[in-house]
């Protein structure tokens, strides 16, 4: 079989989804692999790192002509017309929040598999890409709040006098809220964090940070797979009544609560951002979608009342080289689990239905959407 992997062509993406010390492995596994030309350059992996670990160098088109297999990291591409039936094509889709594109999709007859769909179960830890971005993007947006605010993280006793840390709040305490605590408190700020599963406290505690409780019924607040899960209304606006003397008293807000397929709560009002002091920096991680502030604008910069709201839609872009790492490392692990001991010789691509991680992540097939839930969407 042959494995292609094509540049990425949606906007702002810099990552791409194997990088040239993958290529080895799968070499040796039987595969043969094709990347396009310049695939990797966004994310700093020259053509010439792949030439040098076995791939084959290939022009856009021959890549989707002669792969067996198409590694994306968006795997709904523009070039949907050039797939052809049994080929399968694995990244992220966006099945909850674009069901309508995996529809459109499915008469090529391609096998679609989607990364957003992997179980949270212990045997698909290596494979689970959403938490992989997640820690690049906590991360990151912990270093664009430094960077914007006119004040420094850490508490300093100079000649000058004492320089008092800042005050960072954290709302959402999973893989990216506990990921931009223990950055922000390795820069030294004062760290605080609500999310509104109680189950986290433990964990946001043990970071350094102080876990913010609210007096609200939250006890159906997560999934079986760990998610949080979306409220209604009535609970967001009492958990934002209660938020305001929190947030106005931060230098620094970082939001990170998202719902799969849904729109992002808004949690962080205008009102909020008016009570904060000016100069304080909002980074809305959830930005892509919607935002959970209510002045967010997706890749844009905001300045309301003197407070900066920065809404990058993709921020596991802004950090390509490692981002691209750890999303290769998960998408080759799926792809040996899909393959099984002896796939790469087998003459189509075999699919086990009774297998969780495959039935869960398995979109479309045979011309059809075979997902229960995609497909009820």
């Amino acid at each position: 079989m042959r494995v292609g992997v094509p540049r990425e062509t949606f906007a702002g993406e810099t990552r791409v989804a194997l990088v040239p010390a993958a290529v080895p492995a799968l070499v040796k596994s039987g595969l043969e692999v094709a990347v396009e030309s310049g695939a990797g350059v966004s994310a700093g992996f020259p053509d010439e790192l792949y030439r040098a670990q076995g791939a084959t160098l290939s022009s856009r088109q021959d890549v989707f002509k002669t792969a067996d297999i198409i590694l994306q990291v968006r795997a709904v591409p523009a070039e949907s017309s050039s797939l052809r039936s049994g080929q399968t094509v694995i990244g992220f889709a966006d099945p909850l929040g674009a069901p309508k594109l995996i529809r459109d999709l499915a008469p090529a007859g391609v096998n679609l598999f989607s990364m957003e769909l992997m179980p949270r179960i212990t045997r698909a830890q290596s494979m689970d890409a959403l938490s992989s971005m997640a820690t690049i993007a906590g991360y990151k947006g912990v270093l664009l709040a430094a960077t914007t605010l006119p004040r420094m993280f850490p508490m300093l006793m100079t000649a000058a006098g004492t320089i008092s840390p800042a005050r960072v709040f954290i709302m959402g305490a999973g893989v990216a809220g506990l990921q931009a605590i223990s950055t922000a408190r390795r820069l030294g700020a004062k760290v605080e964090a609500y999310d509104v599963r109680p189950a986290v406290k433990e964990q946001v505690q043990s970071l350094g940070a102080k876990f913010v409780e609210l007096p609200l019924e939250s006890a159906d607040a997560e999934d079986k797979g760990g998610y949080a899960k979306a409220q209604d209304e009535s609970f967001y606006k009492r958990q934002r009544e209660m938020m305001l003397k929190v947030v106005a008293a931060s230098d620094v807000v970082i939001t990170t609560a998202l719902i799969p397929g849904k729109r992002a709560p808004i949690l962080v009002t205008a009102e909020m951002v008016e009570a904060m002091a000016p100069g304080s920096v909002i980074v809305d991680l959830a930005a892509e979608r919607g935002g959970n502030c209510e002045v967010t604008r997706p890749d844009e910069i905001v300045t309301h009342h003197g407070v900066t709201i920065l809404g990058p839609s993709n921020p596991p872009a802004l950090v390509p080289y490692h981002a691209s790492q750890m999303y290769s490392k998960n998408i080759t692990t799926f792809l040996a689990h899909l393959l099984g001991k002896d796939g790469a010789q087998q003459p189509a691509f075999p699919i086990n239905a009774d297998d969780e991680i495959t039935r869960e992540t398995l979109l479309t097939r045979g011309g059809a959407v075979v997902h229960t839930r995609v497909r009820d969407l």
